[in-house]
């Protein structure tokens, strides 16, 4: 005689092993889908790397000129003091060209504070545009977001899918702009002052400045697409596979 409880208890376990592992999808599998996602997408994609891009490379740009300013003036001083220490033999006069060469000190603190204003505008700016393509693309997906959640996806993993998609194009961003940013001002000086300007950086610097705009990005990009993915997560299945896009 067949056991009916029997096999309806195995029925319901071997169905709640199935949907536990529908719903704790693994990190390589959410990476998998999130970059099927940015393939399928390219046009928006792009929209939100250029965002990204055009910030970070606004903020290299500023930096590589601050480096390389910083290095002229410097040469600039030391061969100016060593011409005034061989023409005289005066403490005096030495004395009063350091003052000289100091006194431009106040103007380029007020360089570097309208500088860094610039700098912290154009990112909020990134920040905004990145948070508002996100929203774009949520509103683009509420079915597919929809079918997810009706499938078993739970509201972690439709977060760890904006997030990894974000992420992504954040560093890819972040590192082209840093990138750029760096080549067009170091080019533009290289034409002014000749290829010499290369050998008086101080380029441990100019590469953790380098290294620095990536973090940036990256943490701009993941911060403006966190109201985005909370969003998406917390969309009952229902009305996002009923709504009209």
């Amino acid at each position: 005689m067949i056991d009916v409880d029997r096999l309806i208890a195995t029925a319901k376990s071997s169905d709640d092993e199935e949907i536990r592992k529908q719903i704790r999808l693994p990190w390589p599998e959410a990476f998998r889908i999130a970059m099927r996602n940015v393939t399928l997408r390219l046009g928006r994609a792009a929209i939100t790397a250029t965002g990204v891009i055009l910030g970070i490379a606004f903020l290299v740009s500023v930096w590589t000129t601050s480096v390389i300013e910083e290095a002229t003036q410097e040469q600039g001083a030391l061969e100016g003091l060593q011409q005034q220490a061989g023409q005289t033999d005066h403490g005096e006069e030495i004395a009063a060209m350091e003052e000289e060469v100091e006194r431009p000190a106040d103007r380029e603190a007020q360089d570097k504070a309208k500088q860094t204003w610039l700098v912290v505008m154009s990112l909020l700016v990134c920040g905004v545009g990145i948070t508002n393509s996100m929203l774009m693309s949520v509103t683009e997906r509420f079915r597919e977001i929809g079918t997810m959640k009706c499938l078993g996806a739970l509201d972690e993993f439709i977060v760890r899918l904006f997030l990894i998609e974000t992420a992504v194009l954040g560093f890819l961003g972040a590192a082209v702009g840093a990138i750029l940013g760096h080549l067009i001002m170091l080019g533009i000086y290289v034409i002014k002052e000749g290829t010499s300007i290369t050998a008086k950086m101080d380029w441990g610097k100019m590469l953790m400045y380098i290294g620095i705009a990536v973090i940036i990005g990256c943490v701009i990009s993941l911060l403006a697409a966190v109201p985005p993915a909370v969003r998406a997560a917390r969309m009952p299945p229902a009305a996002a596979l009923a709504t009209e896009v």
